[in-house]
């Protein structure tokens, strides 16, 4: 489990395919200074599990599955990543509940100035608008950020400059994907939604329920 709180930015030392995937070496040295063989990782917001160390470079197995569904498809040598340990159960949850589990790839369609911030839109599929909700939690790249509007098939966010130097985000541009990860919460509650919405009567208490709460 992550916060969406950026370590640091990491640098991609190797890419080397294998018979089931990939295996990744990321310059790491500040997160691996706290780290284990075994331990989770999210890259780019992309869960792995370190399997070596070596003068500050992690290394990671990347599975088909994942590389199918995330950015690390695209990785090469020397690129820059946005680098965070898993969370610890005694610490301050900065962000929000992030699994490291992308859901798909978006696209970045516009950078906007807007004094010290910018203003990013991002084009997703259904797969991920479904649970994007305009003041909800987003994580991109890793990175937990607020969904500010959302429009069609787009949804945007704001990066204040702190974001932007501490991200990967503050040197994309229009054209760039990005990993998408909806909030989880999100999730849930769409999934249970659902299902008691296809009950037909049965799920008269429960809608009436939500809608008293201001839910729906």
């Amino acid at each position: 489990m992550f916060t969406g709180i950026i370590k640091e930015i990491g640098i991609v030392r190797s890419v080397v395919s294998t018979s089931n995937g990939m295996e990744i070496g990321i310059e790491c040295p500040d997160t691996l200074k706290e780290s284990s063989i075994g331990d989770s990782i999210a890259i780019n917001g992309v869960c792995l599990t370190v399997k070596a160390i070596k003068e500050g470079i992690g290394f990671f197995d990347v599975s088909t599955e994942t590389i199918k569904m995330t950015t690390t498809q695209y990785l090469k040598t020397g690129q820059k990543v946005n680098v965070e340990p898993a969370m610890r159960l005694d610490s301050r949850l900065g962000g929000h509940l992030v699994s490291g589990h992308v859901e798909d790839i978006g696209r970045i369609l516009t950078k906007q100035k807007i004094g010290n911030s910018e203003k990013i839109t991002i084009s997703a599929g259904e797969k991920i608008m479904q649970y994007v909700v305009k003041k909800g939690s987003i994580a991109i790249d890793g990175i937990s950020l607020t969904v500010v509007d959302v429009e069609g098939q787009a949804f945007s966010v704001v990066i204040i400059p702190h974001t932007s130097q501490m991200t990967t985000l503050g040197f994309k541009n229009a054209g760039d994907l990005v990993n998408l990860e909806p909030d989880m919460i999100a999730k849930y509650v769409f999934h249970y939604f659902m299902k008691y919405a296809n009950q037909g009567t049965k799920s008269n208490s429960f809608l009436e329920t939500l809608q008293k709460g201001g839910y729906i």
